[in-house]
């Protein structure tokens, strides 16, 4: 069983700017942005918000088996933060930070260019405790916010860390790459998230992973074109 790298018994909040503790200040992040998040959800009503809709989402039914991924989305960031914190935590760090900039880049554009989707189906065709689920998801998370998906966002960002992690068994790394795939195309089958939702998460994925991952890229290619 691996050793964590740090020994967080000894944590106290005076402790906070030691060098042992300081990259738990990332957390603050999460702060900002659930205070951004009650304010735009609340102070911002739907009439205002632009609907975001393509012919594409019309095309794509309702599913409630897509629950699955779609949930099991926030325990992949629990997962993901929990175990870098305890055994990498320059990783959890590039995660976090990851994290930190797609939830800036999707507040900036809720607030300058609110959305929302008008995609929810009114009625399920079928009474189960996934649509119950739906249901209830629906009632806590409103349809206003939506573009860029940080459900997407957030997820890139996992995959990445996760792909990029040494000592981590191909097969957890498989599993992430494919549960990522499944959480990103859940958003539009359970009628969260337009597929332009989806489209305009990947580019803001891409800043991210330029900014957190940019200068190692850079080596990389620079060492390539090295002469032999």
């Amino acid at each position: 069983m691996k050793k964590p790298v740090v020994d967080y018994r000894e944590f106290r909040f005076s402790k906070l700017k030691d060098p042992q503790f300081s990259h738990l200040l990332l957390l603050l992040g999460w702060v900002g942005y659930f205070v951004l998040y009650f304010l735009t959800e609340n102070l911002i009503p739907p009439e205002k918000c632009i609907p975001v809709h393509a012919r594409l989402d019309d095309l794509i039914p309702f599913c409630e088996w897509f629950l699955i991924p779609y949930v099991f989305w926030y325990a992949l960031i629990v997962i993901s933060l929990g175990y870098f914190l305890l055994y990498n935590v320059d990783s959890f760090k590039r995660l976090q930070t990851f994290i930190i900039i797609t939830q800036i880049v999707a507040m900036v554009a809720y607030i300058l260019f609110p959305t929302r989707q008008d995609l929810r189906p009114t009625e399920f065709a079928r009474d189960n405790l996934l649509t119950q689920v739906a249901g209830m998801l629906y009632t806590l998370d409103t349809n206003t916010g939506v573009c860029p998906s940080l459900h997407v966002a957030y997820s890139l960002g996992i995959a990445s860390v996760w792909v990029k992690e040494k000592g981590v068994s191909p097969w957890w790394k498989t599993f992430v790459v494919i549960a990522v795939i499944l959480i990103c195309l859940s958003t539009a089958f359970v009628k969260q998230h337009s597929v332009v939702d989806i489209a305009a998460a990947l580019p803001v994925g891409l800043l991210a992973e330029g900014i957190v991952y940019g200068k190692e890229y850079r080596h990389k290619l620079f060492r390539k074109k090295q002469p032999a």
